[in-house]
């Protein structure tokens, strides 16, 4: 997003977990669809609190895994509100661990999510008024 980005979070905190054994893939490394799984909640929870509604996930662009995640890492995942349509609203959202005995967080992984706000049927309704900026 900004020169910043790969120097410090940016964004609203939306989840913070510990990369775990059963988390890792054949290699020992932890599983790039457990990383993606982990963006994707945080992202919902996000986009849920800004759309004022639930939220489901209808697309993941450009993902860009960076950096490799280990068993111990704390993974935090921040989201930047990118775009606003009549249903929808694309989140960017970025992945950082910090290892352990570490004191700076590196970005790990980043991407679009994009969510469409739902009615109790399960049917897209409009956005209700954004209180978020909306990242530049």
């Amino acid at each position: 997003m900004s020169e910043q980005a790969d120097t410090e979070p940016s964004g609203d905190l939306c989840i913070r977990t510990l990369a775990m054994p059963a988390d890792t893939n054949a290699n020992g490394d932890i599983f790039g669809g457990w990383l993606l799984s982990q963006m994707d909640v945080g992202g919902g929870v996000f986009a849920s609190k800004v759309a004022k509604s639930r939220t489901v996930t209808v697309a993941i662009e450009a993902m860009n895994f960076r950096k490799a995640v280990y068993v111990g890492d704390l993974v935090s995942v921040h989201a930047n509100l990118v775009r606003v349509g009549r249903t929808s609203l694309t989140v960017h959202l970025e992945a950082w661990a910090l290892r352990r005995g570490e004191e700076h967080p590196f970005l790990v992984t980043d991407g679009n999510f994009t969510y469409v706000s739902i009615d109790e049927h399960g049917r897209p309704q409009p956005v209700r008024s954004i209180d978020t900026p909306i990242a530049k």
